[in-house]
């Protein structure tokens, strides 16, 4: 009996694995605007591509297909104009790019069936064509490209890997890869993107000839989703792949801004949005990008557009993203570790509220992954509550239920709600959990700007409900011929104790007769639609509103006393030099704002201070006409007391400005913690007896609390 045959041989375990398993489409498109190393730079729509099937096993090629795209602008610039010998005409009985793509998947999958090959992927000269050009346009008109368009080969890439003698790969051009290889073109050729996919397809045949294993054998990946994670402070970021966006929304989520960014490889959470001094989003963001050719890339983005605003894009530094996006706090990592989250940020809580009040304010229909453990309260360092918390939704469905709860009301107050990311949870947990209640670093003492003169004479006006978003440049167009009289720095705009405009304003106005004919002729006017308000007053109503007090149709009110309140804005208007505030000036304030005059000593002369932007106190912060926000100037700090003066050192009352009174102290305060409070003014740390309680003789609860003297 004849034995059967033997089995054919099977493949050879230790054989190079097929160097191209799949068919090449080679790919060329053009644009509007600029050509070559800056296709897609100058945000112009598509309006050509060129391609041809190659079967890399047969070493056979398809059939050659060239389509014109229609685009939303057709004015041609002058490169492209003479490169490729279109017009608008010609551009404007073409497909949109839409129909064209769907003819191109037709198209491809015919000729690679016809050729026998199999899954194709897209190859392209450089990386511009897909991450430049088509991801971003299909983005800005809402279109859904195929899978095929999230992968390709660079042929530059393929080339340089194996001639690595040559030119690094970002300075490789077709007429470059094909002379180096020795390959004769058509030179004949003058139809536009014909000859470049001709040239691409001899390349890739002549390197197909040299068969090695890592020839086409890792495709570049564009992402199609952004994902989210946390950042740590002990992360190292390389700057080299760092970009800063100004100018966005500032309802912008990270998701926006990796749209904008779309085809270019976001690093898992890389987008960290900016927060101001208040802790509202300032229309930054650091992005922080997988490697290098990906920033430079995204740089190229500088003034594209998202929406009908145009995004600048920097360079910035891994320390700055860093700052920004990295956190140390465990419950914050604990908070962040669920993957797949979408973080919303709900602002205006009741200081009561708890988690049951959240969960039962965002109803059934929206739950929080892991119920109370998806919520995060922010608090300040003494574990008071900030209003703010964050909370995690399991899906882009949920998520959008919870934002339709926008403004709803939680007890007495409406919740504003509002997309969120990991880095901005990092930033505000870290705001309110890295210093004290009260500021440790040196707060400098401020000079007065300008001198503002007492008096009752009513020469100053006074603007009630203007727009929020009234400017100094608004009111001035407001009063018309009128500005025309305003003193020097005489704008004064009221901001409340968060730093956001009151809608109240004081103009400073050469004479009583100039301020009374301005409010003549401007009251009731209509400003962004909005009627306000113009009404004369005196320098010294206007002093008392700055100060803290009110000024309404009842009268005038004292402003309060009180100590401290948390996170006023913070300024870097002046420089922070420490100054003292001489008693020239401090006559200049109205002589209510201060101690009166039996009270002072004839000797030695007492200096008022002037706290600087980092004090904590409950006053309106103004701002000055034609400077930017800064501190208020109409603060006079209280004189010395004779109690004090009469028990003090003569040394220490040789030393100008060497006492200052606290009032409002609390019965429990004790030395250490009256010398938290002057941490930011450098009083010695163990110098107990510098402290001395003034005279408390008897009285009642209506009397002021209890009085010290620090020295």
């Amino acid at each position: 009996m004849t034995p059967p045959p033997p089995p054919p041989p099977g493949p050879d375990p230790g054989a190079d694995p097929d160097p191209c398993p799949g068919s090449l489409v080679v790919l060329f498109g053009a644009t509007a605007g600029a050509l070559g190393r800056d296709l897609g730079s100058d945000e112009t729509d598509l309006i050509l591509l060129v391609w041809q099937v190659v079967e890399p096993r047969s070493r056979q090629v398809g059939t050659l297909h060239k389509s014109l795209v229609r685009a939303e602008v057709a004015a041609l610039s002058t490169q492209c104009r003479e490169a490729s010998g279109l017009s608008a005409d010609s551009l404007a009985r073409a497909e949109p790019l839409d129909k064209v793509l769907q003819q191109f998947s037709q198209l491809v999958n015919g000729d690679v069936a016809l050729l026998g090959g199999g899954p194709y992927v897209l190859c392209t000269d450089g990386q511009q064509l897909l991450r430049q050009v088509l991801h971003p346009e299909a983005s800005r008109k809402n279109l859904v490209l195929p899978d095929t368009f999230f992968s390709f080969y660079d042929l530059r890439r393929e080339f340089h890997m194996q001639h690595p003698s040559t030119c690094p790969a970002r300075d490789l051009t077709v007429a470059t890869m094909a002379q180096d290889l020795g390959l004769e073109t058509d030179a004949t050729e003058d139809d536009f993107g014909v000859w470049e996919v001709k040239t691409m397809v001899a390349v890739i045949l002549h390197l197909l000839k040299e068969s090695s294993s890592q020839l086409f054998s890792k495709p570049e990946v564009i992402k199609q989703k952004y994902e989210t994670g946390p950042c740590s402070k002990a992360d190292v970021v390389d700057s080299e792949t760092v970009v800063r966006a100004r100018g966005l929304p500032w309802q912008s989520s990270d998701q926006d801004v990796a749209r904008f960014f779309r085809g270019l490889n976001v690093a898992r959470g890389g987008v960290a949005l900016c927060l101001n001094a208040q802790g509202r989003r300032n229309g930054e963001a650091l992005i922080r990008f997988v490697d290098s050719e990906q920033r430079d890339l995204a740089l190229q983005r500088h003034k594209h557009h998202m929406g009908v605003r145009y995004i600048e894009v920097y360079k910035a530094t891994g320390e700055e993203f860093v700052k920004i996006a990295g956190g140390t706090s465990l419950e914050v990592a604990r908070f962040l570790s669920r993957e797949d989250q979408v973080i919303l940020r709900l602002r205006g809580l009741p200081f009561s509220a708890g988690p049951m009040d959240v969960l039962g304010f965002l109803g059934p229909e929206c739950p929080v992954t892991g119920g109370a453990e998806g919520l995060l309260f922010v608090r300040h360092p003494d574990g008071r509550p900030t209003g703010d918390a964050f909370a995690l939704f399991a899906c882009e469905e949920l998520a959008q239920a919870a934002l339709r709860r926008h403004k709803g009301m939680l007890g007495k107050r409406y919740i504003e709600i509002f997309r969120s990311t990991a880095a901005e949870v990092q930033q505000v947990l870290n705001r309110y959990a890295s210093g004290p209640l009260l500021p440790t670093l040196t707060a400098p003492l401020l000079p007065i700007p300008f001198p503002m003169a007492p008096g009752t004479g009513r020469d100053c006006v006074r603007l009630r409900g203007l727009p929020y978003t009234a400017t100094i440049e608004d009111i001035l167009s407001f009063l018309g011929e009128a500005a025309a009289d305003i003193r020097p720095h005489g704008v004064h705009m009221v901001l409340n104790q968060q730093g956001r405009p009151s809608g109240d304003a004081f103009i400073q106005m050469t004479s009583a007769e100039r301020a009374l004919t301005a409010a003549q002729r401007c009251h009731k006017k209509v400003m962004k639609e909005r009627y306000v308000e113009v009404v004369p007053c005196s320098t010294e109503e206007m002093s008392r509103v700055l100060m803290g007090g009110t000024l309404g149709r009842s009268g005038m009110s004292p402003p309060p006393c009180k100590l401290p309140c948390l996170s006023p804005p913070t300024y870097a208007t002046f420089q922070a030099t420490p100054t003292l505030i001489p008693t020239e000036t401090a006559a200049l304030y109205p002589s209510s704002a201060l101690l009166p005059a039996a009270r002072v000593p004839a000797a030695p002369t007492p200096v008022a201070y002037y706290p600087g932007p980092a004090t904590q106190l409950y006053l309106n912060y103004t701002a000055y006409y034609p400077s930017p926000p800064v501190s208020p100037t109409t603060v006079g700090y209280l004189t010395t007391p004779t109690a004090a003066l009469a028990s003090a050192p003569t040394s220490v009352l040789s030393q100008p400005g060497a006492l200052v009174r606290m009032q409002g102290v609390p019965y429990t305060a004790g030395m250490k913690d009256l010398l938290s409070v002057f941490q930011a003014y450098q009083l010695p740390a163990d110098d107990y007896t510098s402290l001395m309680p003034v005279g408390d003789p008897p009285r009642t609860v209506l009397q002021a609390p209890k009085e010290w003297v620090c020295l």
